[in-house]
């Protein structure tokens, strides 16, 4: 069993193609800017067995094509990498194309085995400061950079992801830092800029959880510019989702 968040069909946002894409629930992270608060307490979800995940990606094959697959979300899926590996190791025996979407905070046994079986890593870096980290999650980034460094021994594929938050996670000295920590990393295929939104604030009403960040307006189109420009000093892409 995974403890399943929700499920979206036909996603086009979370890795190549078209995706199934599974939200687990259960986060460690507390980000400032969360868009999706109710998945990051470890309780609540439903208990999904991992056959009804397999028969929601084989009823959805003929619209993956060539480059589409199954990614897991979250929350923060590595948490249930014990159950998960099975899931893609199934996944990949029937050759459906794997993809995890994560920050990189949980680096244990299952996990290493659990990338043997995937293709893609969605890796969201939320600041390359720990001082700003634990002021955006909560936590500090060591896990998740002893995570990238895995990945880039094991040579799996990356697709870094970036929010771009004003004030917050937009410093331009600290994007020069993180471009030039990550810049000899060839299986990093290009960094994301995810801009900066207030989607999800309803859901904090909802909750009767404080939203933190009401003040911070959302990026302007220059601020976003910069950040890509400077990036790309460093990265082969760099795309503004």
């Amino acid at each position: 069993m995974l403890n399943v968040h929700s499920f979206e069909s036909l996603g086009t946002y979370d890795g190549p193609g078209i995706r199934l894409v599974v939200f687990l629930q259960g986060c460690a992270f507390k980000c400032l800017y969360c868009a999706n608060p109710d998945t990051i307490t470890f309780e609540g979800g439903t208990p999904t067995p991992l056959e009804e995940i397999m028969r929601k990606a084989r009823n959805q094959r003929p619209f993956f094509g060539k480059i589409g697959g199954v990614t897991i979300s979250g929350g923060e899926p590595l948490w249930q990498a014990k159950k998960l590996k099975i899931l893609f190791r199934q996944l990949k025996e029937e050759g459906f194309n794997t993809c995890i979407d994560s920050n990189g905070n949980v680096l244990t046994d299952d996990v290493k085995e659990l990338l043997k079986y995937t293709d893609l890593v969605l890796l969201d870096i939320k600041h390359i400061n720990p001082g700003w980290h634990q002021k955006i999650t909560g936590k500090r980034n060591d896990t998740t950079l002893k995570f990238a460094s895995y990945l880039r021994e094991k040579e799996v594929k990356v697709w870094m992801r970036y929010v771009l938050v004003p004030g917050y996670s937009d410093q331009p000295e600290y994007l020069h830092e993180m471009g030039k920590y990550f810049q000899e990393y060839e299986n990093i295929e290009k960094l994301e800029i995810q801009p900066y939104h207030k989607l999800g604030v309803h859901k904090y009403e909802h909750l009767n959880m404080e939203y933190k960040l009401n003040d911070v307006p959302e990026n302007t189109l220059e601020q976003l510019q910069v950040a890509k420009d400077i990036f790309l000093q460093y990265f082969k892409e760099v795309i503004i989702n």
